[in-house]
């Protein structure tokens, strides 16, 4: 009786630290944990730290809050002034909210890129070679604001562009 008893909560207690291991997980101090459960957003973020899912039900998906920089690849474009130009840029932004950067847009990082190289090739096309040349501060304060105006939507905040 006692020997059966002994190995019930062996059982049970190997089955709570089975569980425990299945469920816990770390979130990084960069980063913040969005929940779906059942596939629909569950509760608020989860900070940094040590957090619990239900295994199987839960779905965590970390997003990195860090300032990333990304290189936009040279467009080729033609001014105003119908001179053929050759121009790239760095992006700097970082995610201000991680649920709207995981549920509005599919992957934030490539919805970025994307709108950077667009809006680079607008600015281009709207200016001469003069400014260009000259006006560089002006143009990479038009060129964030092309890109942060759908960007907040995002959860995505566009600190630089050069």
């Amino acid at each position: 009786m006692v020997q059966e008893l002994l190995t019930a909560g062996a059982a049970v207690a190997s089955g709570c630290v089975v569980y425990a291991l299945a469920a816990g997980r770390v979130i990084k101090q960069y980063e913040r944990g969005v929940v779906f459960r059942l596939g629909r957003l569950s509760g608020s973020v989860r900070g940094p730290g040590f957090t619990m899912v239900v295994p199987g039900v839960d779905r965590l998906r970390k997003v990195n809050m860090q300032i990333v920089t990304m290189p936009v690849p040279a467009q080729d474009g033609i001014t105003r002034d119908n001179v053929t130009v050759r121009v790239d840029a760095v992006i700097y932004f970082k995610v201000v909210d991680a649920s709207n950067a995981v549920v509005e847009v599919e992957d934030y990082r490539f919805a970025v890129s994307q709108m950077a190289q667009t809006s680079l090739r607008s600015i281009i096309g709207k200016s001469d070679l003069d400014d260009l040349l000259s006006n560089r501060e002006k143009l990479n304060q038009g060129l964030e604001l092309m890109i942060d105006s759908p960007a907040i939507g995002w959860g995505v905040q566009i600190d630089r562009v050069e």
